[in-house]
């Protein structure tokens, strides 16, 4: 591992030369098939989330705020009729796509990578007019990016400490994707990186804001609007440090967390198989439009009502078992698609769980609901703590009739340990659109993504994203 002070401010370190030009050539670069292909389904599934979002609390707002800020007419707000400046228009949209848990997920990094990444890559695939390959090529980047800065900082230490990873990774992995969508050189690429690290930041107190808006800033706008700010300042010519990562109160110095957490950085996971490891070929799409820890307690739930026949009133107790921080962020919560014990409990109602079902919050103090929660269990595992962060879950049923049922989900549908199929995206996202945007135009829109790479201009997309 390379000591953080290893680097006089007048040189550049090895790491950084590499990443700067791993970066800079990445729009020039062909992705690999397979990796093509998932980053396709994480720009749908982002899309999907701002639709679905732009009618929520968090997108509300978000549109309220940018509806007060004006600006150049350069990109496209979704789900709406507002045109704005790119910096607007990736927080925005970032924080529609996080408007709720329905976005992807880095389950390695701590990090929920496409509400901000594909957000900057959009906004910037329209102010520089560019094809669907390079913006595939550049929210790949973004991911890979993005996941190694919080691996490198060592992820779950890391935010134990109070800092929010969900930003920092996010913000680098935006500023990735604009550099190269902007076209930048080696250099410019460095200045951006340094604009990007002075505004790295966020903390991990965001599970106290009940309303979610200010979560969605801290997960989504704050890290889009942080990395396409860097990009715009060094288009503009705004000149910076050229190796900030490095040196006398660099950014490895000054987040050195060793003494607190027992360990210190690792730079070199920032250069680490760049081009042969992508890192959206780890990241989930959610199956479910609920908070991360409730997704394998819903697949094994599914699962035992359609093997055995289940209905809410053929059960006598239903104990959910998942890692214990996973129990203390969904346990009991107030926001229905975040509360285990609720969904659980609309599961066995309903026998599915759907978008409208995850954020009818009338329904949370429904007598039927309630009667069914009194009888749901939710403990913190010790076992499954240790198998993160893969993310399992174990349902078990007393049923009235005597019997007992089990089921152990260890690979989340939709994980990249069981990832979902084009099919099911392509379903997830339609049904998430389709009330905000229409039928037809959901299915273009699907349409136009799963054909990214015919797509001469991402402006062509914008009638597509309107209302």
């Amino acid at each position: 591992m390379l000591p953080v002070n290893a680097h006089k401010p007048s040189t550049i370190s090895p790491i950084t030369q590499t990443l700067a030009a791993y970066i800079a050539a990445a729009p020039r670069k062909t992705l690999p098939k397979e990796v093509a292909e998932k980053t396709k389904h994480h720009v749908l599934d982002t899309i999907a989330a701002m639709v679905s979002g732009s009618r929520l609390p968090p997108g509300k707002a978000a549109l309220a705020y940018v509806k007060t800020l004006g600006g150049m007419q350069q990109a496209t707000v979704v789900g709406s009729r507002i045109m704005t400046t790119t910096v607007n228009a990736a927080l925005a949209n970032a924080m529609m796509a996080h408007a709720d848990e329905t976005d992807d997920s880095h389950a390695p990094s701590l990090m929920h990578p496409g509400c901000a990444i594909v957000s900057a890559a959009l906004a910037f695939g329209e102010l520089h007019h560019r094809n669907g390959n390079t913006l595939l090529r550049a929210v790949a980047l973004g991911y890979d990016v993005g996941a190694r800065l919080n691996i490198s900082l060592g992820e779950s230490a890391f935010r134990r400490v109070g800092h929010l990873t969900h930003c920092f990774g996010p913000t680098f992995g935006s500023t990735a994707a604009g550099a190269a969508l902007c076209g930048f050189n080696t250099k410019q690429v460095r200045h951006a990186l340094a604009y990007a690290a002075q505004q790295a930041g966020g903390l991990s107190s965001y599970a106290r804001d009940t309303g979610h808006i200010e979560k969605a800033f801290d997960f989504g706008g704050m890290p889009a609007r942080n990395g396409v700010t860097a990009v715009t300042m060094v288009a503009a010519g705004c000149t910076a440090t050229d190796d900030i990562l490095f040196g006398e109160r660099g950014f490895y110095a000054a987040y050195d967390e060793s003494a607190r957490i027992g360990r210190a950085p690792d730079p070199s996971v920032l250069a680490r198989d760049l081009g042969k490891r992508y890192e959206i070929m780890r990241t989930n799409i959610k199956r479910w439009t609920v908070g991360s820890p409730i997704q394998a307690p819903l697949d094994s739930l599914l699962e035992l009502i359609r093997a055995h026949h289940i209905t809410a009133d053929d059960v006598e107790k239903l104990v959910v078992r998942v890692s214990t921080t996973g129990a203390n962020t969904v346990g009991d919560r107030e926001m229905p698609d975040i509360c285990m014990q609720h969904m659980c409990a609309v599961m066995l109602l309903d026998g599915i769980a759907t978008f409208d079902s995850a954020h009818d919050e009338k329904r949370m103090r429904n007598p039927k609901v309630l009667a069914v929660r009194k009888r749901i269990e939710l403990i913190g595992d010790e076992a499954l703590q240790k198998k993160l962060p893969q993310r399992q879950g174990i349902v078990e049923i007393t049923l009235k009739d005597g019997r007992t049922v089990r089921h152990h989900t260890e690979a989340v549908r939709g994980t990249a340990d069981n990832p979902m199929t084009r099919a099911e995206v392509d379903e997830k996202c339609y049904h998430l659109m389709a009330p905000v945007l229409g039928a037809k135009k959901s299915r273009a829109l699907c349409n136009a993504i799963w054909n990214l790479e015919k797509l001469a201009d991402a402006r062509k997309l914008r009638p597509l994203l309107r209302v």
